[in-house]
């Protein structure tokens, strides 16, 4: 019988089944820009966020019924639910499809990509066993100097634009920092019950607030194509991404976590050249490989494995 993961435990350093899982969502978080793409175009944001997160919710649910365990271990922290939705949901989501009507979307995919610099500060003030450490903040610099390149000339295009919706993209990057940290709480709870709870959290609120400010009027005209995109944005890139999202917390802690949104640009920028015939430029690769420098520094056991210099361990003999 297969042990869940609790959320909570102090996190050890990154196993190779952390970096994979790590790397798995990043790769599907990636691919949701794709989906997002097609299904914007005729639905509305506010009331794309509200269909992708019910029915999320709504698989999520299915699935516990079906395979467990009980979504009744979620109803004493109702509360804390709530404010997860409101972390990682409700206030990024508005907070980002606000800016991006004033930026470009090479400058918001880097201010995104700041969120595991405000994780690992934040973690550092509000928690015992993920302090800041010199690999840590060398790597997040790279990645983020990584995401910068590789967006290249997009990021210049954009780097105009009123300063609120800048503050805008790094609100909501504090806020998923808030919601990493906050994802530490579930203690004892597994991570597809906290995916679940957290996705029927937000829908709860979602639904009234899109009936609010669109009516339900129009709300399901769309293609066939785009409720295809929107069924697999919610299937695939919100409910079963948030159960790997929260095993990696689990296992690996929120710095850790945070990562993803380094590797989702890169992912997004390699599924494109895979399956829409977009070409890969010099600097994306040039900004890659310095995302991936910037993980490999954080992980650590690259350099701590290579040859130790003569001197050094001549004078460690001494």
């Amino acid at each position: 019988m297969a042990v869940e993961t609790k959320i909570g435990a102090s996190a050890p350093p990154m196993s190779i089944r952390d970096w994979t899982l790590l790397v798995l969502l990043g790769a599907i978080w990636g691919g949701s820009f794709f989906f997002a793409r097609i299904a914007v175009a005729e639905i509305a944001p506010l009331a794309l966020v509200m269909f992708r997160v019910s029915i999320a919710a709504a698989v999520l649910q299915l699935w516990l019924l079906l395979r467990g365990p009980s979504f009744r271990l979620a109803f004493p922290l109702a509360g804390s639910f709530f404010v997860m939705a409101t972390l990682n949901n409700i206030i990024p989501f508005s907070l980002i499809f606000l800016g991006q009507t004033e930026l470009g979307a090479g400058l918001a995919s880097v201010l995104n990509a700041t969120t595991p610099f405000w994780t690992a500060i934040l973690a550092n003030m509000l928690t015992q066993d993920e302090k800041l450490s010199a690999a840590k903040i060398t790597g997040i610099l790279f990645g983020i100097a990584g995401t910068a390149v590789m967006i290249g000339p997009g990021l210049i295009a954009g780097l105009g634009g009123p300063i609120w919706a800048k503050f805008a993209l790094i609100g909501a990057s504090i806020s998923y920092g808030f919601a990493f940290i906050f994802a530490r709480r579930f203690r004892g709870v597994p991570p597809p019950v906290v995916a679940t709870g957290q996705l029927t959290a937000s829908t709860v609120v979602m639904i009234p607030l899109v009936l609010l400010v669109h009516g339900p009027a129009g709300l399901f005209a769309a293609s066939f194509e785009v409720w295809s995109a929107v069924i697999a944005l919610a299937v695939l890139a919100t409910a079963f991404a948030y159960i790997l999202y929260f095993r990696i917390i689990a296992s690996a802690g929120a710095t850790n976590a945070s990562l993803v949104t380094l590797i989702v640009p890169m992912s997004a920028i390699l599924l494109g050249t895979l399956f829409l015939g977009e070409r890969l430029e010099v600097f994306e690769i040039a900004g890659m490989a310095l995302i991936g420098l910037g993980l490999v520094t954080i992980d650590g056991r690259l350099f701590a494995a290579a040859p130790k210099p003569f001197g050094r361990s001549h004078v460690n003999r001494m």
